[in-house]
């Protein structure tokens, strides 16, 4: 089957994190042309109010993902990112966080001089207005061409690190996954590391604190999995629930997210408090 679906892993989370209850999701993007309205009108519906930058240059970006037929139903994917590592300092606003009760960041955004600029502006921003901010690594591929210490070096800032297994092994250098999240809780007060049909691991202070099991499902597509986790997850921590319960939030998100094409969750009513994306 070919098609073509709405997706970016920071429009993913916002959608799952509309869908898990959030009542006011923003998200900051930037689009070509030649898809913006499209885009904005499936953010609309699925309960996020986005604020699209149309860049004049360059098209939105593109990925595709080839999804194995096999039981584990694993992606590969081929990505042009368009206009999406073309945000700047002079896309933000600090309107962005009036009444945001948490910043969540993708790690994409530091794959590009001008977005990794304009993430900067962004923590900065939260950390002046006292709005805790959270980070999605997005990509080991990435990082490692990105350069880890870079990486680290950015995640100083921030209370809440989301990487997967291979993420948080790549940052620490460590083979096991809990020795890792544990190594990377030194750094940031919080780290849940998600491990797909292994669950998730919750950190602090150098300790795995929780392990979370995964929710079985019979995978279709695993796209967009780990968006679903986090955005999930962020819902229920903004709810006030603890860290390892909305952990397993996250995990039934990403168990009803690869039993169905494509990374945006079913649409439905949503309400809560406030996120920006």
């Amino acid at each position: 089957m070919i098609g073509t679906l709405p997706g970016g892993a920071g429009a993913n989370v916002a959608c799952w994190a509309a869908h898990a209850g959030c009542a006011d999701v923003r998200l900051l993007g930037r689009v070509g042309a030649d898809a913006a309205r499209w885009h904005e009108r499936e953010l609309v519906a699925a309960g996020v109010r986005p604020r699209l930058v149309i860049d004049g240059e360059a098209a939105t970006g593109t990925v595709i993902c080839l999804v194995d037929a096999g039981a584990s139903a694993e992606r590969t994917f081929l990505t042009d990112s368009g206009a999406s590592l073309r945000l700047e300092p002079a896309d933000w606003s600090d309107t962005l966080l009036e009444g945001v009760a948490r910043l969540h960041l993708s790690g994409y955004l530091l794959f590009s001089e001008r977005s990794r600029a304009l993430a900067g502006v962004a923590l900065a921003a939260a950390r002046a207005h006292g709005v805790p901010v959270s980070l999605d690594p997005a990509s080991a591929g990435f990082l490692v061409r990105l350069g880890v210490d870079r990486f680290l070096a950015f995640a100083e800032g921030i209370d809440v690190l989301l990487p997967s297994r291979d993420e948080a092994c790549l940052l620490t250098g460590l083979s096991e996954p809990g020795d890792a999240a544990a190594e990377l809780s030194r750094l940031v007060p919080l780290v849940v590391a998600k491990s797909g049909v292994d669950g998730a691991l919750v950190a602090r202070s150098g300790t795995v604190v929780a392990r979370v099991p995964a929710v079985t499902a019979d995978p279709v597509d695993t796209t967009g999995a780990g968006d679903a986790f986090t955005g999930a997850f962020l819902a229920a921590l903004l709810a006030g629930a603890a860290p390892e319960d909305a952990a397993a939030r996250g995990c039934g998100a990403g168990a009803l997210a690869v039993r169905q094409v494509g990374g945006r969750p079913p649409r439905r009513e949503t309400g809560g408090p406030p996120v920006s994306v």
